[in-house]
């Protein structure tokens, strides 16, 4: 940021003046005050371009791992969701109850029908079974979010910076967002394959009526299965729908980026002011970025949700007269459209929302919190 020139401002209603130096916002581009501190109101002091690039890698690891960990009974639920075994139950459940419902009513019988299907894992698995698959999950999360946030934003300034003018903008945004997207899926693949294997592990022996065991002892037995059933290219498949699923990815931060962007506009206008920070105004300052994070995830988790029941689908690899049933990601999303309809291409988007919205919510809010500790800034 430069400094452009000093202003004496005097709020109407104030007794105190305000000497406020004005300074050019790299963030929103709008010329801004300078807090009273002597700072800017949006960024810190001027660093290094990579002296701290380790705390994002560090913030966004620690963000995504509280987040996994808290919300990890929800995830093994939308997995087993997803896959086409629950889908037939759910269809058994919905034809036995075949009765004529308005929306309102559709939407609460799924509500439930999702949590009836939770509290059965816990009484017939154990509580244990809910937090199925959280190893492989939290040893992908790790490197995937540290990756992700690192890779976004070291490709965000380098973007700006060279081929943007310094400036950050929307298509800086989506460019950062596709980087960090494709390189996270194919760094972490491999991991979600086995998570997703071990997640749905219990239906091969409840579709033999209880005459096989578990296929996998853990993940490291599952890996060895993969590999030497299915070569190296099986802990790869599923890449197709993860590369679908960087829309996603890339939608929520260009929303993120938006909302965030609101946020500092709102802090300067009301610093602008020279009025006193209520009690609102500290709680959106905390949680504003937490509740931006959250919302940016619902909209573009609804909108490109299709891709997590293919890409869960491919993973399973279940069988169909001896070959498997889904070869491809358009083949499979024609697959479950044919087969199921609409409702299959979205089976689990209820745990999948209540999963992924306030994971978005307490990673975002956590790697913020950890970058002010650090004293960089996002």
């Amino acid at each position: 940021m430069a400094s452009v020139g000093v202003a004496r401002s005097q709020p109407g209603g104030h007794k105190h003046n305000h000497d406020i130096t004005l300074i050019q916002s790299r963030e929103i581009g709008d010329v801004i005050p300078e807090s009273p501190q002597g700072g800017p109101v949006t960024r810190g002091d001027k660093e290094n371009p990579f002296a701290k690039s380790w705390a994002h890698f560090v913030a966004g690891g620690i963000g995504g791992m509280t987040a996994a960990t808290l919300t990890a009974p929800l995830d093994v639920l939308k997995t087993r969701l997803q896959s086409d075994f629950y889908q037939a139950q759910l269809r058994a459940s919905r034809a036995a109850h075949a009765t004529s419902m308005n929306p309102i009513r559709a939407a609460g019988y799924h509500f439930a029908e999702t949590f009836q299907i939770l509290g059965s894992v816990y009484r017939q698995e154990g509580p244990r079974a809910l937090f199925k698959g959280l190893g492989p999950n939290l040893i992908g999360v790790v490197p995937a979010r540290s990756i992700n946030f690192f890779t976004y934003g070291t490709g965000k300034r380098v973007i700006a910076e060279y081929l943007n003018g310094g400036k950050d903008s929307t298509w800086v945004h989506l460019a950062a967002g596709i980087v960090a997207g494709v390189t996270t899926s194919t760094a972490t693949n491999p991991i979600w394959m086995v998570k997703t294997r071990l997640q749905l592990d219990r239906n091969i022996a409840a579709q033999s009526g209880g005459v096989k065991r578990r296929q996998y002892k853990n993940s490291w037995d599952c890996i060895k299965q993969i590999l030497r059933n299915e070569g190296i290219r099986g802990l790869y498949k599923g890449m197709s729908a993860s590369y679908l699923g960087v829309a996603e990815s890339t939608l929520q931060w260009m929303m993120y980026e938006r909302l965030k962007r609101s946020l500092a506009k709102r802090e300067e206008r009301l610093l602008l002011s020279g009025r006193e920070k209520t009690t609102w105004d500290h709680a959106v300052e905390w949680f504003g970025k937490s509740g931006a994070a959250g919302s940016a995830k619902l909209v573009a988790a609804i909108l490109t949700y299709p891709h997590e029941v293919a890409r869960t689908r491919l993973r399973q690899a279940p069988m169909a007269d001896g070959k498997p049933k889904y070869t491809g990601l358009i083949q499979c999303f024609k697959l479950v459209y044919k087969q199921e309809g609409m409702i299959g291409l979205y089976g689990g988007m209820t745990p999948h929302l209540l999963r992924t919205v306030p994971s978005a919510a307490i990673m975002f809010g956590m790697y913020e919190v950890i970058l002010r500790l650090f004293g960089t800034t996002s």
